[in-house]
């Protein structure tokens, strides 16, 4: 696909390579620009979606340009601050749909990458308010922050994860990120030591089983 605006360029090099690079000027999306990434995710989602094979799970675009919008302008954030602490809603906007299983995995095409960039933040500076929105954005939609230290508390698990789609994803991302925090939770550690089965070692040798009073 042909690129034509440095959002376009920094997505589509993200997406292959797992680099970034950011731009130093600051500009409005347009609507063109956000509907040739809107194509371009539906057609990222469709390979995605080869590993799931699910007909009631489908690329949910606006979910997807909004993740993309809000990874391009946090990475941007990182090096261009001044006077921009006013704009911080605009450019970092909330999802206005609520979230289901669609609109989570077609944000985290994007959101993904975004607990990196949290990190940086919080490093350089743990009181800078961009670093609470994204918290914020990734305690919404944490299947794209597992590994990234939140606070979900508040999920009821056996609910969250009754999808066995999205449940599969979920644990998947687990393993892959060593998320030990959500691993250790009870449900979600019965879960994984049933998945595991004899192999538990060959998968996560250092989880411990958690017990968890059924």
């Amino acid at each position: 696909m042909e690129t034509r605006s440095p959002f376009l360029d920094t997505i589509f090099l993200l997406r292959n390579s797992g680099s970034i690079t950011v731009f130093s000027n600051l500009h409005e999306i347009s609507k063109k620009e956000e509907q040739e990434a809107g194509d371009y995710f539906e057609t990222e989602f469709e390979k995605e979606r080869l590993e799931f094979l699910s007909t009631a799970i489908h690329c949910d675009k606006e979910a997807a340009v909004w993740g993309a919008k809000v990874l391009y302008h946090s990475a941007q954030l990182y090096l261009i601050r001044e006077n921009t602490s006013k704009d911080l809603d605009k450019l970092i906007p909330k999802m206005k749909a609520s979230s289901d299983i669609s609109s989570v995995l077609s944000a985290d095409l994007s959101l993904r990458f975004l607990p990196q960039i949290a990190s940086v933040l919080q490093t350089a500076d743990p009181y800078d308010p961009l670093v609470k929105i994204l918290e914020d954005i990734l305690t919404q939609f944490h299947y794209s922050g597992i590994g990234y230290p939140l606070n979900l508390d508040k999920i009821n698990w056996e609910k969250e994860l009754q999808d066995k789609v999205y449940r599969k994803l979920y644990l998947e991302r687990i393993v892959e990120k060593k998320a030990y925090s959500l691993a250790e939770i009870p449900y979600i550690n019965k879960l994984l030591m049933a998945d595991f089965g004899l192999h538990k070692d060959v998968y996560w040798r250092d989880l411990k089983i958690v017990a968890h009073g059924d």
